[in-house]
């Protein structure tokens, strides 16, 4: 080795010594700061097996850093001042405070659980991750205390309370016909719920309750949006678009929404019904105002007189059912009808006398009744009635004829009788043709009557026939003063028929022969007339005359 570089080997000797003490120096600082950085974080995975992570919240408090001992005399504190605050549906605020339900926390080991379960050694993670814990803080209050607090409150005032009411539809207006009605959501108070929804908040130490989040409220059961609410208030104000226009005889009634409106409601199906019960009010009174049936009529008669007939089956009568149950359709229908009522029994007119122009008109007293048909005497005939001395008068009274039947067999007691021509009008009693009778009129029905039906002439018994039909009215009256004199109306009627027999054959020297039998006919009373055999021929002689006279003028 040469001097230069044994000198540069004892140059670097010293160097080498110099960086291994500056190593040693380092690895011992290095050692040092690890140690420290054990103990601290040994230190503080300790403290975080006993306390919360700094960013750690338990029912809703922040706890970070808090031991358990901490936790619970924070709470405790809290629980001896806790108050609840109800805030009710219109806005008002209550309070019940929990001195005055002896609230007190009672403790369970859930907080030294839950900080158990943390892992100490993971808290350089932990110091910036939120927690979000739960555990049941309990507590213990009188519930009898509980629910004098809360029959004391204002809101709890059934006075104070408005009830629920369901939507519904609104009475009807002529401009906007039915409407929804609103609900109205009230304040009434469930009371059961509200103990169960105070006993849960002060268990969870909740200090806010909202009664109407916490369901307390007695709600209505139908709210403004409901569809089948809507539809039925569509139906509704269909129906109101129907009327009914009664057209009755020269009469008129008009049946719109203006009367029947309030007729209709909802039912609990939310269905619109019409009150059947309103209906039929008004039904009885059209009937009440229309019905003729079973009073009293009166009859100018043949005679001159006017007689007043108070036993009455004849006359108009209205359905009642079958017209509620029209009226109803008719509403539902939704439109304009014209109609008339409704009629279990009808009658002719609907003027004054609902028998009109066309009846048989049947005098008891002068045994003769006459045939009108719009206005016209049809004929007239005398007859014999029911035999008064065995109790089988005719009985009096308006009839109409129960039907017509030709070729009928008459039955009862110890007879049957065949007739030609039948008419019933009251019950078993009728007109129809007596042809084993040679003689009517008079007084034979006082003691050789019939058994109560009117016996007339064949002849006379087929021109009514042909003339009337079911319900035909028939008006059976007796009449003082008019009494039949059967001698002296046949002497005056032979007397006619001698003067029409003189006329013989006729010629233009006739005229006086003619006028006098004329005049001599218009003289006799009506039951005279209809004993004129002979009447035909005079009329025959009238014509014959007319057209000789023509002829001679021509």
């Amino acid at each position: 080795m040469s001097v230069d570089e044994k000198r540069k080997a004892a140059q670097k000797k010293p160097e080498r010594s110099k960086r291994r003490k500056n190593s040693a120096k380092n690895r011992r600082v290095v050692l040092g700061a690890i140690a420290v950085l054990v103990v601290v974080y040994v230190g503080t995975s300790i403290y975080f097996m006993h306390h919360f992570y700094p960013q750690t919240t338990l029912n809703g408090r922040n706890v970070g850093g808090y031991s358990a001992k901490k936790v619970k005399s924070v709470a405790n504190d809290e629980i001896h001042s806790y108050v609840l605050k109800l805030k009710t549906r219109d806005g008002k605020t209550e309070k019940i405070a929990g001195a005055d339900i002896d609230l007190e926390p009672q403790w369970n080991d859930d907080t030294e659980k839950l900080i158990k379960k943390q892992n100490g050694f993971a808290w350089p993670v932990k110091l910036f991750q939120k927690e979000t814990l739960k555990s049941e803080t309990l507590v213990a209050f009188d519930k009898e205390k509980v629910k004098k607090a809360v029959d004391a409150l204002d809101c709890m005032d059934e006075s104070k309370q408005t009830a629920p009411k369901n939507a519904g539809a609104s009475s009807y207006s002529s401009k906007d016909g039915y409407t929804i009605v609103p609900c109205v959501m009230g304040t009434k108070i469930d009371t059961d719920k509200m103990y169960e929804a105070v006993d849960n908040a002060v268990n969870g130490l909740v200090e806010k309750l909202n009664l109407d989040k916490a369901g307390v409220y007695i709600n209505p059961t139908v709210f403004d949006d409901n569809k089948e609410l809507a539809h039925a208030v569509d139906s509704m104000n269909k129906y109101s678009k129907a009327s009914i226009t009664y057209q009755i005889g020269k009469h008129s009634e008009v049946l719109d929404a203006s009367v029947y409106s309030d007729w209709m409601r909802l039912n609990k199906d939310l269905k619109p019904v019409l009150s059947k019960k309103k209906v039929e009010n008004y039904v009885n009174s059209l009937a009440k105002k229309y019905n003729t049936c079973y009073t009293a009529k009166k009859l100018k008669t043949s005679y001159g007189k006017t007689v007043t007939i108070p036993i009455s089956h004849y006359g108009w009568k209205v359905d009642n059912e079958t017209e509620v149950n029209q009226i109803i359709d008719d509403i539902k229908a939704g439109k304009a009808v014209t109609r008339d009522l409704n009629y279990s029994m009808t009658a002719n007119s609907h003027d004054e006398n609902d028998f009109g122009d066309s009846y048989v008109e049947i005098n008891l007293t002068a045994q003769h009744l006459f045939l009108y048909k719009n206005g016209k005497l049809v004929i007239e005939s005398d007859f014999v009635s029911g035999n008064v001395s065995k109790g089988n008068a005719t009985p009096t009274g308006a009839y109409g004829i129960t039907y017509t039947e030709k070729n009928a067999t008459l039955r009862g007691e110890n007879y049957e009788t065949p007739v030609t021509y039948w008419m019933p009008f009251a019950g078993n009693v009728g007109m129809h043709d007596a042809y084993w009778r040679s003689a009517f009129g008079g007084s034979i029905y006082k003691t050789a009557g019939s058994h109560g039906c009117i016996n007339l002439p064949p002849s006379a018994a087929k021109v009514i026939f042909e003339n009337v039909s079911k319900n035909y009215p028939v008006l059976v009256y007796e009449l003082e003063g008019t009494e039949a004199n059967a001698n002296a109306d046949q002497s005056a009627a032979d007397a006619v028929d001698k003067l029409i027999t003189s006329i013989g054959k006729v010629t233009l020297d006739s005229k006086d022969a003619i006028d006098k039998a004329q005049k001599a006919y218009d003289k006799l009373n009506s039951n005279a007339k209809s004993k004129v055999k002979n009447y035909k021929a005079l009329v025959d002689a009238q014509k014959k005359l007319e057209k000789l006279e023509k002829k001679d003028g021509e």
